[in-house]
């Protein structure tokens, strides 16, 4: 008798709360703790409720750069060029490009065979 590999899905097991994964939790828990301080300096003058807002935005805006990918839209060679992937890799694939003073290095190929 021999044993076989039954398949199942298994996509989305590794979520917590059911919209949360690791790094779009990693990303929303950035997020929080730069509005918690910008929480507490609005909190010295008086205004906590601005700081709360703008915490809620940028736990908003960690989550969504943590799990949303980038649409294609026709009308836009950006959305053309990167359609399909997610937010997180092209803003660090832009820090390095500019890091690295605007330099793309191009592997050929193989020079054995003049490609």
């Amino acid at each position: 008798m021999s044993t076989y590999l039954i398949p199942r899905n298994t996509k989305g097991e590794n979520r917590i709360l059911m919209i949360f994964s690791t790094k779009a939790l990693i990303y929303t828990a950035i997020g929080i703790g730069i509005g918690f301080f910008f929480y507490m300096i609005f909190n010295t003058i008086a205004l906590g409720f601005i700081g709360i807002i703008l915490m809620v935005l940028l736990a908003l805006a960690g989550f969504i750069i943590g799990t949303l990918k980038i649409p294609r839209i026709e009308k836009f060679e950006f959305t053309k060029q990167t359609a399909g992937e997610k937010i997180d890799d092209i803003i660090l694939r832009a820090f390095k490009f500019y890091k690295d003073k605007n330099r793309i290095y191009i592997y050929k190929g193989d020079s054995k065979n003049g490609k």
